[in-house]
């Protein structure tokens, strides 16, 4: 294999680079402690059925989308995003993780986020941070162009993070790889690369 193989570090979001799950403290900043609550109640026996393991991930998600998101213009969620990104995001990032990330960039290394959350905030934050691609979960829009709570595509979850992230690179025998994540939602895009690490992050050089 040639040794000269360009590198890329794909890192997964919530949990790896985080310290914990991203998408519920947006929804409470969207809406209050009130809406967060009634929607939590209306949501009780889909968050039951995915706590008892019931239903995938991408379905169970998929309702809580459409509960909060449907029916917002495409322009006001963005501009939510690129705020919480800006302004309560940085408090929960790992040290650890950014350091990671500095060493990946000073070697020249392509750096990708790829994650489940949603683009309007995984976005800005990614590229602020200087990552050069971002893969997240999409959201489509209706005609109107207001959220409909439902996925452009499929959730950028399990498989599908591999699935995309050989589609964004091509031939994967052309890419050295490294991959960083912290859950079951990783391990395909963990058993893709030629270095993985799982809920750690390595010293500095290995």
């Amino acid at each position: 294999m040639n040794d000269k193989r360009p590198v890329v570090a794909a890192f997964d979001f919530d949990g790896t680079l985080t310290y914990r799950d991203t998408l519920l403290p947006f929804l409470l900043r969207l809406a209050g402690w009130g809406g967060l609550l009634r929607g939590t109640l209306f949501l009780l026996p889909t968050l039951l059925g995915y706590g008892l393991r019931l239903l995938p991930n991408s379905v169970a998600k998929e309702r809580v989308l459409r509960r909060f998101l449907a029916g917002m213009g495409e322009e006001e969620l963005r501009c939510a995003g690129e705020r919480y990104a800006r302004e309560h995001l940085p408090r929960m990032v790992r040290p650890a993780a950014l350091a990671r990330l500095e060493w990946h960039r000073r070697q020249g290394h392509r750096c990708v986020v790829i994650s489940a959350s949603i683009e309007h905030y995984v976005a800005p934050w990614a590229y602020a941070a200087g990552f050069d691609d971002v893969i997240a979960t999409c959201l489509a829009l209706d005609g109107d162009g207001r959220v409909t709570g439902h996925y452009a595509g499929e959730n950028c979850y399990g498989a599908e993070k591999e699935r995309r992230l050989r589609a964004l690179l091509g031939a994967r025998e052309d890419f050295e790889i490294y991959a960083y994540g912290d859950s079951r939602g990783d391990r395909e895009l963990l058993a893709l690369a030629d270095h993985a690490w799982y809920r750690d992050m390595p010293h500095e050089g290995n």
